[in-house]
């Protein structure tokens, strides 16, 4: 089940950094090469950190695939994804909740410490969505004030201390999921920010 999840995210990941492109009047090639370094971006950065060979695309096609197929299909259907793009917010802060975890998890089973594993996971949810915007001239959220990455750091620092804690616990990673998921979420429903006394401001 979380497998096909993670193929989700990774399809959600794709049309965002299709989206993101296609405002920037690239060809077809630009943006679907786009969309699959937003949905793979992430997980490449963290297996090469991890020096973990093959790299997950490369050792199950199936990523590749389905960020291809999702970044081709939105490129055709641009007009209709757009109506959508709200429900799409969501779909992508599931996949920053999925594959935060799932990093976090895979990292702390290679045998690296609880600081590297949350590093791992805050990398592999958000480095996709970073290059995607620094590639289209945007401001990358995590360099904004709103809730992105700081859900992503949450959950990567709950999961472990709930393994140690609760190491038979079979939901550990759920909860620490939702809680990825709940935070960001309700930054985009409800346009949550950091307090300005937590936030750098220019004086003049």
């Amino acid at each position: 089940m979380i497998y096909y999840l993670g193929l989700i995210g990774i399809a959600a990941f794709s049309i965002t950094g299709v989206i993101a492109a296609g405002k920037k009047d690239m060809d077809i090639f630009s943006i679907v090469l786009l969309g699959m370094v937003t949905a793979l971006g992430g997980g490449t950065v963290r297996d090469i950190l991890l020096d973990v060979n093959p790299v997950f695309w490369i050792a199950d096609l199936s990523y590749l695939w389905v960020s291809l197929l999702a970044s081709v299909l939105t490129f055709f259907l641009i007009r209709y994804v757009t109506h959508v793009l709200r429900l799409l917010l969501f779909v992508d802060a599931f996949g920053l909740a999925l594959f935060t975890i799932l990093a976090t998890e895979k990292t702390i089973d290679f045998g690296f410490s609880a600081p590297v594993a949350v590093l791992m996971g805050l990398i592999t949810g958000i480095a996709g969505g970073m290059i995607r915007d620094v590639l289209t001239g945007r401001m990358p959220l995590l360099l904004g004030k709103e809730f992105y990455a700081t859900p992503a750091l949450l959950g990567a620092i709950i999961f472990p201390v709930l393994s140690y804690y609760f190491p038979l616990h079979d939901l550990n990673r759920l909860y620490a999921i939702g809680i990825i998921f709940i935070i960001r979420a309700s930054a985009i429903q409800w346009g949550l920010y950091y307090p300005r006394w937590l936030t750098y401001r220019k004086r003049n």
